[in-house]
Order: C-alpha cells, then sequence, then structure tokens
C-alpha cells in the first residue's frame, strides 16, 4: 500500500435520511424522429434513479488540506498504474513511461461535487460505474482490493463489491503483465439471483481537453445528447460547420454514444496533433463508446476549474454494455456476464489521425490499434485472465464494506444457496458498527432499539429483510419505533405505500420522532397532499432531530407552495449554524427575492457554492432573477420579456457561478 498525496476535501458524514425511488422504473427519453427502431428498444428501461439502501453522500465543502489517500500501484517497465481502493478502486494514473506522459486526466485535486447517484462524485482518471445508470454509489466509497497471482506470475489486482441495490457481486482483476504496454482489466458481474436483473456498465475514462485532440472512433454516426433538445442520431465527424471530434469545437455540453457497426472491433481514441494519446479497447460484450464534453460555452468552462482547477480541462471517452447511458440491459437469471478491456498508448500518423476526411482518420486509428493489439491477442489474454477470475486471493490489501459479508451471513442462516463466487472473499471481520444491528437481528430475532437522538442507523431495503424485521416486531425487545421504521422504508422502496404508511404510524405510536413525520410527509406529497405534507414537515423539525437534512426538506417544501414569507420566518428561526448551511442559503435568497427583500442577496453572489448539481441553474436563475427585480424596483418597470431579454445582455453572470450546460 502506498499513499497518493494531493489537496483533498473531506467527503463528511452521510446523510441520514432515506431517498425513496419514484413511481417509475421507465424514464422518458426525449428522441429525435431520426433515430431507428433498434437504438430505442432498451431506451430509457429501468433507468430510474434509485439509491436504497445507501445514503447520500452531501456534507463535503469546498475546503481542501493536502493530505494522502491510500492506493495500490501495479507497475512494469513500460506502466505505472496507481489505484485508489477507498474511492471506488479508481485508476487515478495511467503512466507511460517510454513517453514520459501521463495518459490519464490526473486531477491535481480530490473534490466532490454533485454529479453522482449519492450525490459526492470526483473527476479524473478511470471509473467504474455499474448497476444503475449514473456515476457508481460507491465511487465515493472503499471498495476490496485483493491481491491475485496473474496469468504469468506478475501480481493481479482484483477490485470488488457487493451491490446493494441490485444484489449482485462485481469484480475487476486489473493485470500489467511483465512486458506489457497495456493495462489489461477483466470485468465480470455476477446475477446470483433465478429471475433477471437490468444490469449497467460503463467505464469512465478522463483525459486531457486541448485543441489539437482528437476523439476518434470506428463509426460513421453517433446517438448525440445536447442536452438543450431531444437525442437525435449525426453524422461523423461533424455537425452542421463544427467537427465535434475536436471537443472544443463543441459550444455546449454533449454526450456523442458512437453507432459502432455489429461487425466491427469496439474501440475509442483521444489522440494529439502529434497522434500520439490513450487508447481503450475491449472484448466484443462491451458494446457502447462515448464522447462526453462540457462545451466551450461559460458554464462548461466554469464546470471544469470547478471539478479540477483552472488549466486542467478534461473530456471522458467511455466504454459501456448498452449503445447508451440512457438504457439497461436485461441480464438473465444465475448468469455472469464477462469482458477484458485493455488501455494504452498509441502512435498513429498525424496527418491521417486530423485527416478532413473521416473514415481515413478512423482507419489509419484501427489498423494502429490492431498491429499493437490485434483481437487474437486481446482474447489470449481475455482466457488467460478467465482462469485466474476463479482463483482465491493471496491475501486482502483493503477491505470495503461489511455489506457483502451481512448478506453471505443472511443467506447461511436463512440455508439458502450461496450463490456469490467463493473467490470474492468478504470477511466477517469487514462487518462493523453498521452491520452491527442486523447481525443482533439475524442471530437474535430482534433488531436492537436507539434513542431518536443517535439517528436510526444504516438504512436496509432488500426484500429478504421484510420477514426478519417481522419477526423483530413479534419478540418484545422489537416491537419498538425503529423497527417500524426500518419495516416502512423497505415498504416504500418496494412501492407499497400504504403499507409504508402503516408501519410509520405504528412507528409513531411507538415513539413520535420526525424520522416517522418526515416519512409520512412523503407519502402525503405522492398522494397530491402537498399541504399535509407541509404540515408533517413542520412536525418532523419540531420533533427532532433538528438536523441540516430536515430543515433543507422543509424550507424547499415551502418554497415550492410559494410559501415565501413562511419559509423566511423558519429560516429565521434557526440557529447560526445550520441558516448559514449553502442550500438553506439559497432557499432564503429565493424567498427574499419573492417577498421583495433585496437587501442582503448580492452576498449571496460572493460565496463559492460546493453542492451545485450537474445541470442545476439555481444560481444564475438567482442572478438574473435578483436584477429583474431591481431594476424594476428602481425605474418603475414591469417584469417582462423586454426586461428579461435586458437583463441577460447587460448582466451575464459571473464565471464562478455560471454553471449552465446548455448556454
Amino acid at each position: 500500500m502506498d499513499t497518493y498525496t494531493l489537496p483533498a476535501a473531506d467527503i463528511g458524514s452521510e446523510n441520514p435520511l432515506p431517498m425513496f425511488r419514484g413511481t417509475e422504473d421507465y424514464s422518458a427519453i426525449a428522441l429525435d424522429p431520426n433515430v431507428p427502431e433498434e437504438d430505442r428498444r432498451f431506451m430509457g428501461w429501468q433507468t430510474g434513479w434509485r439509491v436504497l439502501p445507501h445514503r447520500l453522500q452531501d456534507d463535503y465543502s469546498r475546503r481542501r488540506a493536502v493530505r494522502g489517500l491510500d492506493c495500490i500501484i501495479l507497475e512494469n517497465e513500460h506502466l505505472r498504474a496507481t489505484f485508489l481502493p477507498g474511492v471506488g478502486g479508481k485508476l487515478a494514473s495511467l503512466f507511460d513511461k517510454p513517453t514520459e506522459r501521463e495518459l490519464l486526466h490526473r486531477n491535481p485535486v480530490f473534490q466532490p461535487a454533485n454529479l453522482a447517484l449519492r450525490n459526492a462524485w470526483t473527476s479524473g482518471g478511470i471509473e467504474w460505474n455499474a448497476g444503475q445508470p449514473g456515476h457508481h454509489y460507491l465511487t465515493c466509497a472503499p471498495v476490496f482490493a485483493a491481491c491475485v497471482l496473474g496469468p504469468d506470475g506478475s501480481p493481479c489486482l482484483r477490485l470488488y463489491e457487493w451491490d446493494r441495490v441490485k444484489g449482485f457481486a462485481w469484480q475487476i482483476d486489473a493485470w500489467l503483465p511483465h512486458d506489457s504496454p497495456f493495462l489489461f482489466a477483466r470485468v465480470r458481474v455476477v446475477n446470483p439471483h433465478p429471475w433477471d436483473i437490468p444490469m449497467y456498465w460503463w467505464t469512465n475514462i478522463a483525459v486531457d481537453e486541448r485543441e489539437d485532440v482528437r476523439v476518434v472512433v470506428p463509426a460513421e454516426t453517433a446517438l448525440c445528447n445536447p442536452y438543450s433538445t431531444a437525442m437525435m442520431v449525426v453524422d461523423l465527424p461533424k455537425v452542421g460547420s463544427r467537427d465535434l471530434t475536436y471537443s472544443t469545437q463543441s459550444p455546449h455540453a454533449a454526450d456523442f454514444f458512437s453507432r459502432i457497426p455489429d461487425h466491427r472491433r469496439k474501440w475509442i481514441a483521444a489522440l494529439d496533433g502529434d497522434g500520439s494519446g490513450l487508447f481503450e479497447t475491449s472484448t466484443a460484450r462491451l458494446r457502447g463508446r462515448k464522447l462526453f464534453c462540457w462545451g466551450m460555452g461559460p458554464g462548461g468552462r466554469r464546470w471544469q476549474e470547478f471539478l479540477a482547477a483552472p488549466g486542467h480541462a478534461y473530456i471522458e471517452i467511455q466504454a459501456g454494455l448498452a449503445r447508451t447511458q440512457m438504457e439497461c440491459v436485461p441480464m438473465p437469471a444465475s448468469s455472469e456476464w464477462t469482458w477484458t478491456e485493455a488501455f494504452g498508448h498509441l502512435q498513429a500518423d498525424h496527418g491521417r489521425v486530423h485527416s478532413d476526411d473521416w473514415a481515413t482518420a478512423w482507419t489509419e486509428v484501427g489498423r494502429c490499434i490492431d498491429e499493437a493489439l490485434p483481437v487474437s491477442s486481446l482474447e489470449v489474454v481475455d482466457a488467460a485472465l478467465a482462469r485466474a477470475a476463479s482463483s482465491p486471493p493471496t491475501g486482502i490489501l483493503y477491505r470495503g464494506s461489511g455489506w457483502g459479508a451481512l448478506e453471505r451471513l443472511r443467506m447461511k442462516l436463512c440455508k439458502e444457496h450461496d450463490n456469490v463466487p467463493a473467490e470474492l472473499v468478504f470477511p466477517s471481520e469487514s462487518m462493523g458498527i453498521e452491520q452491527e444491528p442486523w447481525v443482533t437481528l439475524l442471530h437474535e430475532g430482534y433488531l436492537p432499539e436507539r434513542a431518536s437522538a443517535d439517528g436510526p442507523g444504516a438504512l436496509m431495503t432488500q426484500p429478504d429483510w421484510e420477514p426478519h424485521l417481522q419477526r423483530s416486531l413479534r419478540s418484545p425487545r422489537g416491537d419498538h419505533w425503529l423497527t417500524w421504521w426500518h419495516l416502512g422504508n423497505l415498504r416504500m422502496e418496494a412501492r407499497d405505500v400504504s403499507g409504508a404508511e402503516e408501519a410509520w404510524r405504528a412507528s409513531l405510536e411507538r415513539c413520535r420522532t420526525g424520522w416517522a413525520l418526515r416519512n409520512l410527509a412523503i407519502v402525503a406529497e405522492r398522494r397530491g397532499q402537498t399541504r399535509l405534507g407541509m404540515e408533517l414537515r413542520r412536525q418532523a423539525w419540531e420533533a427532532g432531530p433538528r438536523i441540516a437534512p430536515i430543515a433543507i426538506e422543509h424550507a424547499n417544501a415551502l418554497i415550492s407552495l410559494k410559501a415565501y414569507s413562511a419559509a423566511l420566518a423558519f429560516l429565521h428561526s434557526l440557529p447560526m449554524e445550520l441558516r448559514s448551511h449553502e442550500r438553506l442559503l439559497l432557499v432564503w435568497a429565493r424567498a427574499a427575492l419573492e417577498t421583495g427583500h433585496l437587501e442582503g442577496i448580492e452576498r449571496i453572489f460572493e460565496h463559492e457554492f460546493a453542492s451545485i448539481r450537474e445541470g442545476e441553474i439555481t444560481l444564475s436563475d438567482l442572478w438574473f432573477t435578483y436584477h429583474e427585480r431591481r431594476i424594476a424596483a428602481a425605474e418603475g418597470v414591469p417584469v417582462d420579456d423586454k426586461l428579461r431579454e435586458r437583463v441577460r445582455l447587460q448582466y451575464p453572470p459571473p464565471r464562478h457561478m455560471d454553471f449552465r450546460m446548455a448556454t
């Protein structure tokens, strides 16, 4: 184990409130009529946001201090690969020794931002995204890392974890053979259930963005997601007069999902003006390839600085199971899927790479990849790693969570067949304070009670736990507010709203807590009873605990009902440490504007907010609204389209608060 040192912000504590999935698993994707039926089949299928039983990671800030992150290094005479097991197993650096070149975008800081399924995410390097569309649940959390004997006797790094949301195991065996200029990563996902599960995988690779870098793929067309309009099929490389295989020619943020014909080898490369750079290729199962760029608008440039530092712009080249990231694919019952990816330096003829003739460019890059790493050679590596994949580790280098061990314990005590591969070792000692109540439930038949002020502890919404919670309720030691509360969570995530309501009301009968009242507010809001929901949120705050997440939700509910004066009164009643929370500052600014209290709002615009969500335009909207109201009051004119247009021309948002991706 080594140390990777850089300025880093603290992740902070997890949000204790359960965030329930919506009423639909399907997401409506806006598609242009020119998108053919073959690309529509699974578009939006099983892509609805879900996070439970994980809790949000939303307590970070912009304060950074130099600190060391645990890292594991694979190295030979060609490459040095640096992995961070404490943050999802990210490959933070891939250094090519012969050219003395960093092949990835190596972020100079560790700065969480609000882009992942659980909120916190950091840019740079290579991340592995499994299970559900979006940046992975564990992208800012530890995973297991173990040493395995590689096919040639060199060490192989195994990264793995148990997916708590859909209940499957995933595994990456990263191998750097003795004399290889390429890093190989064999991925394995295992569905242990006797039913299909919707599966998602995208390998997200960040590389430096420069004017001379061209992203090359063996495709004539792509599905373009421009964020502001419907997804459409576009010809490569140009959209209109802009060659968007050069990301600096893209005016706004956009996704380009390459439509590589099935019979062609799958790969993607980002090569500079000299024809030099990183390439990725894989065995056949990884079908999709994507370019993401932030665009050259002020919002895109701000995001680049916000996620890294000035002068460290990046783009993403990605590889996935499906053609796009707007879909999952059905994984059959009791099956496993595997593939091997390769990453390394590529040198091609720069004139051909940057030819105006697109076919010349991608044919040249494909030829160089075939020469450097023929398909047959990659298949040999894949077969060798397949044998190593079932080998037990020689030692665990880094511990992930205790949830895999807990699941194995549950299956054992319930006399269920354990379909999780034995070579994925989840040692019992990995279980800690979060798993302790659930271990007691399994062994003793009751869930230990906690004081409301101490919080509810870790969440568990896997359906297999419902019989155990029901058993706890039959025990004198287990019939208490917390067991009923967890049972309600499990039912709500299963979309049994009435059953959840019944459980949470039973929880209230045993102890009046803000935890149950807040959840009942969600039930009311789901039923369209917004006034009742607001009242229940008020009661949740009064009952306690009086923590920031409950205050933020209550304040936002007041804003959604346009109860601006009530929102201001609530905010003024808060202690200063809560009132100064950045999400509550934003609520205060909105309520103050709507009630005509403009004084002091300008101070908001000096603040650097940490938690702005990808696609969120709260700050720029506040800026424009403030100037519209200010000018209207000063000049005695109405706030109409004419004034709005004038404000947008005369008062562009300051750079530090402009996060607009489509402007």
